[in-house]
């Protein structure tokens, strides 16, 4: 090799770690579609933000949140739940009722759905039937 050649392999050898460790993964997003308005959702939010906080999250510096509010049009859920399915989310987090993480699950086979719901899930049909300690 010639001296020119080897000099321009070296620098840029020099520059490769620089320019791989400059690369950042992305920042994982959470879809959350809730059923409700930002205002109904105020305390749900912040309640929402506390747990992702406890488990070394926080929006905007190693996580985002995705957030879509049907405000009570349960009609607008399956649309507003395929348009988070089709965003780079990682995980949809469905709030507001049963009809809210059903939307999601029918708009995704794919990406983890986290639910909350005042009713039971087993009855209204989001989980399976469970087997007890004594059945195993």
């Amino acid at each position: 090799m010639r001296r020119r050649e080897i000099i321009t392999l070296l620098g840029g050898a020099a520059a490769w770690p620089l320019a791989a460790s400059a690369q950042q993964p992305p920042m994982p997003v959470i879809g959350f579609l809730s059923s409700r308005s930002a205002d109904d959702s105020g305390r749900a939010v912040v309640a929402f933000r506390q747990g992702i906080a406890e488990a070394g999250y926080v929006e905007g510096r190693n996580v985002a949140i995705e957030f879509r509010w049907a405000q009570a049009q349960f009609d607008r859920l399956p649309a507003l739940a395929a348009e988070l399915a089709r965003q780079p989310v990682t995980v949809l987090a469905a709030v507001g009722g049963a009809q809210t993480p059903r939307a999601a699950m029918a708009a995704t086979t794919t990406l983890p759905i986290v639910f909350g719901i005042g009713e039971d899930p087993v009855k209204e049909g989001l989980v399976p039937g469970s087997i007890g300690l004594g059945q195993m």
